[in-house]
C-alpha cells in the first residue's frame, strides 16, 4: 500500500496535575519508555516499538486534558502541499520553525472546527526499538516490554463541536476514509465519527461534544487479547481506576480496557479490529444500538463513558 500524505498521529500532548504520579502511572505501570525531560520540565515518551523519538508529552498544568495532537505526514512536499489545502479550506495556519519543538522538524499548526489544536510534521529523530535494523529478531532487550506491554500510540478519541466541518477537512482535504460513525436514530445527526489513513479501524476519530477542545481518550495498542487482560490485572494490581473493560466493542471491534491517569485523564488499551481499506463502505450505527455500538459484550452502554472528558 503505497501510503502518502497523513501516516499517523506521531504526537500527543496532554496536560497532568502531578507530573511525579504521572511520571509513575505512565513509565512504570502503562510500561512506556522515558526518553527525555525538556527545559520547561515537560516529559517525553516513546513506546518500546515506535521508532520515532517520541509520542507522549506530558506538561503539569492546572487542569487536565490534551494541548494539542500532531500527526506525521510522508515527507516535506506533503506538508507544502497540505499546508496549501488547510489554509485554502479557510483555517489559520502558523508555521513552526524546526528545533522549536524537540527532535523535530518544522511544523505547521492550526485549530479544528471542533476546537482542538493540531499540527502536521514530516521530521522526527529516530531513537529505534533495541532491535536493528539488520537481522533484527522479534523482541527487545530484557526489561524493554513491562507494565502493560504497550507497542505503540494508536488513536486518540477528541471530543467537541462542529462535527460536520471536522468530517469536511479530514475526509475531503487530508483524505482520509471514514471506517465508521455513529449517528442518531430519529434526526441521523453524526455523533461519532471514525477515520482512518491507514489499514487500522481508526487513527483518529471524534465525538459531539457541547464543549470544544474536549479529550475522551488516549490510546496504546497491545499485541493481543491475553495481552489486554494482563494489562487489566495489572491495573488490579497497581488500584488504577478501570472506567469499562476488558471487553470489546461493537464500534472496530477492538478488545480493550479503558482507565483514568491521577489527573483524570482516560487512557486505553486496545487490540485487535479489522483491516480497513479505502474501499471499504462506512460502516452506520445509530443510537438505538449505542450499548453494542460501544460494548459488545453486555450491549450497554456507561454513563461516564459518554459524559466523562477532560
Amino acid at each position: 500500500m503505497a501510503m502518502k500524505g497523513l501516516l499517523r498521529v506521531g504526537e500527543v500532548a496532554l496536560r497532568v496535575m502531578d507530573m511525579d504520579a504521572a511520571r509513575d502511572h505512565y513509565g512504570r505501570c502503562i510500561g512506556l519508555i522515558e526518553v527525555m525531560e525538556d527545559d520547561l520540565g515537560q516529559v517525553y515518551y516513546k513506546a518500546w516499538d515506535e521508532h520515532d523519538h517520541h509520542s507522549l508529552i506530558l506538561r503539569q498544568a492546572d487542569s487536565p486534558g490534551i494541548d494539542y495532537f500532531a500527526f506525521k505526514v510522508s515527507d516535506e512536499a506533503a506538508l507544502v502541499d497540505l499546508e496549501d489545502k488547510v489554509r485554502n479550506f479557510g483555517l489559520s495556519i502558523e508555521r513552526i520553525e524546526a528545533g522549536v519543538y524537540p527532535k523535530s522538524g518544522r511544523r505547521i499548526q492550526f485549530v479544528l472546527p471542533s476546537g482542538h489544536t493540531m499540527q502536521l510534521y514530516a521530521e522526527k529523530e529516530q531513537l529505534g526499538n533495541t532491535l536493528g535494523y539488520r537481522n533484527p529478531g522479534v523482541i527487545p532487550e530484557e526489561g524493554v516490554i513491562r507494565g502493560m506491554r504497550p507497542v505503540r500510540l494508536d488513536h486518540c478519541l477528541l471530543g467537541g463541536t462542529d462535527l460536520d466541518k471536522n468530517i469536511e477537512l479530514f475526509h475531503k482535504v487530508f483524505e482520509m476514509g471514514i471506517s465508521e460513525k455513529l449517528i442518531h436514530h430519529e434526526t441521523n445527526a453524526v455523533m461519532a465519527v471514525f477515520f482512518s489513513c491507514s489499514t487500522k479501524p481508526h487513527d483518529v476519530a471524534f465525538v459531539l461534544q457541547p464543549e470544544p477542545n474536549m479529550l475522551h481518550h488516549v490510546s496504546f495498542l497491545l499485541e493481543s487479547v491475553s495481552d489486554v487482560y494482563h494489562a487489566a490485572d495489572w491495573m488490579g494490581r497497581n488500584r488504577i481506576p478501570i472506567d469499562v473493560g476488558p471487553t470489546r466493542h461493537g464500534v472496530t471491534r477492538g478488545a480493550t480496557v479503558y482507565f483514568f491517569d491521577p489527573s483524570g485523564n482516560r487512557n486505553e488499551v486496545f487490540t485487535g479490529g479489522y483491516v480497513y481499506y479505502p474501499d471499504v463502505p462506512t460502516l452506520v450505527w445509530d443510537t438505538s444500538e449505542l450499548g453494542q455500538a460501544t460494548f459488545a459484550h453486555d450491549n450497554t452502554p456507561r454513563e461516564s463513558f459518554l459524559t466523562v472528558l477532560t
